[in-house]
């Protein structure tokens, strides 16, 4: 079985579980919004990650994730608040892959999910701070966050 049928086969208790987590994290705005529109975000995320992962096209995947970012940030919400909900997902489609995938096929299976996941929490942030500057960020350099790497160094 596909991984993409695995993760389809388990949506719901994939979902359930991405929102209870993202509940008891208490994210004021998800809060706010309440269950439905909390329910229905994570629903369509989970659709377009494992849409991405079905065709290998990234492209609806990081539209959503340039106007998830827009539209929170006009609201208000914290990207902290946003890459909670998309972690919640993910954790949730990552313990579902670890029970059900055989071993054989267990490391592709991560390799996709986490390649899709992480562009897409990469493309949120990046329109994210984009709009929090007021200017096109490109990419974000964090070497800066990692002891022993100076720019110029050999081991940059």
């Amino acid at each position: 079985m596909t991984l993409e049928t695995q993760l389809r086969e388990s949506e719901t208790s994939i979902l359930d579980e991405a929102f209870t987590a993202l509940q008891r994290s208490h994210v004021s705005h998800y809060e706010k919004a309440g269950e439905t529109f909390t329910r229905d975000r994570l629903a369509k995320l989970f659709d377009l990650v494992v849409g991405a992962i079905e065709t290998r096209n990234l492209a609806p995947l990081s539209a959503y994730a340039d106007r998830i970012a827009a539209e929170r940030f006009g609201a208000g919400f914290d990207i902290s608040e946003v890459q909670m909900a998309f972690n919640s997902l993910e954790e949730a489609m990552w313990r579902r892959v670890v029970t059900v995938e055989p071993a054989d096929e267990l490391a592709e299976a991560i390799g996709l999910l986490s390649t899709v996941l992480g562009f897409g929490k990469d493309t949120m942030a990046r329109k994210y701070v984009s709009l929090a500057s007021h200017k096109h960020v490109p990419s974000l350099d964090l070497t800066a966050l990692f002891s022993g790497v100076e720019e110029g160094s050999p081991e940059a």
